[in-house]
């Protein structure tokens, strides 16, 4: 005995049932649903490992800048102002060297024992407001000398800037700095004494 026809299916019915089975364009929709968060995991990666090379450019800079005041040549040249301290720190950021005149900021104190050295309070990323705040007293012969250097990086990942960001108010900045502290060497010529701060 035949069972009784079904009754016939809507226009829309039927479509929905061809929708459903439909296998062509599967691969175009997948790659569609997770391409947006593969681009954002992969940009964001960029940024990071970009972030990274910055803060090791700017190490480096400052290292290598900083052995001029450590030996005694910064203090005895002619050229011995913060603002010649910050070209030789700039002057070693190659690729960097384009930003490096409007987006760093150079501090350097100096302390008579290495307790003052450990007691000074790093900068508050949030609130920097430069040149507030900052110093510049490279020191004399055996005068221990801190010396930090600031560097401003405009983050560009959208949705990561709140992981990276650190100035506050949704700037979408990155407050990089790079720190050295050493003992001047007993050279032998003594400049007139700067301000100590």
């Amino acid at each position: 005995m035949r069972s009784p026809s079904p009754a016939r299916s809507s226009p829309l019915a039927r479509f929905l049932r061809r929708f459903v089975r439909a296998e062509q364009g599967v691969t175009a929709l997948e790659f569609g649903l997770i391409s947006l968060p593969l681009m954002l995991m992969t940009f964001g990666l960029l940024e990071l490992a970009i972030v990274f090379v910055v803060g090791a450019t700017l190490d480096t800079a400052t290292e290598i800048a900083s052995r001029q005041i450590r030996t005694g040549e910064f203090q005895t040249s002619a050229a011995s102002t913060q603002a010649d301290f910050k070209n030789l720190v700039c002057g070693r950021m190659s690729w960097l060297s384009g930003q490096c005149a409007a987006n760093l900021w150079i501090d350097v104190q100096t302390f008579s024992t290495f307790n003052g050295l450990a007691n000074a309070p790093p900068v508050n990323t949030a609130t920097f407001n430069p040149p507030a705040g900052l110093c510049f007293s490279p020191g004399l012969p055996t005068d221990i000398v801190l010396v930090r250097a600031y560097f401003e990086w405009s983050l560009f990942t959208p949705l990561l800037n709140n992981a990276l960001e650190n100035m506050g108010g949704g700037s979408g900045k990155r407050l990089i700095t790079s720190t050295t502290a050493f003992r001047n060497e007993p050279y032998n010529v003594t400049p007139p004494e700067g301000t100590k701060c």
